[in-house]
């Protein structure tokens, strides 16, 4: 496994990550210029099109519970407003003041 003898406290072994080990061959590494980089390319038009994608495959699990919510909460809202008025209360059977 490694070389190069008996280590002992305080001795040099060498900077980090070469801790007396022979160096490694044969490890390429390729590189692109930075000028020749384009990390955003395409990024808008993917964009939208994956937001749509999304979007048609989600619509008709989300939408539908809101709709109902709305209809729901418009109806409690209109059947609260006629309770609480006089006509109501009269319905009822409540006494009116």
């Amino acid at each position: 496994m490694g070389g190069g003898g008996e280590k002992v406290p305080g001795q040099y072994v060498g900077d980090w990550g070469d801790f007396g080990s022979p160096k490694q061959k044969g490890i390429t590494s390729y590189a692109l210029s930075a000028n020749r980089q384009r990390p955003l390319a395409g990024a808008l038009n993917a964009a939208i099109f994956n937001t749509w994608r999304r979007f048609k495959g989600q619509v008709l699990y989300v939408a539908p519970p809101f709709v109902a919510a709305y209809f729901i909460m418009q109806w409690a809202t209109k059947r609260n407003e006629y309770l609480n008025s006089k006509a109501g209360r009269i319905a009822e059977g409540e006494p009116v003041e």
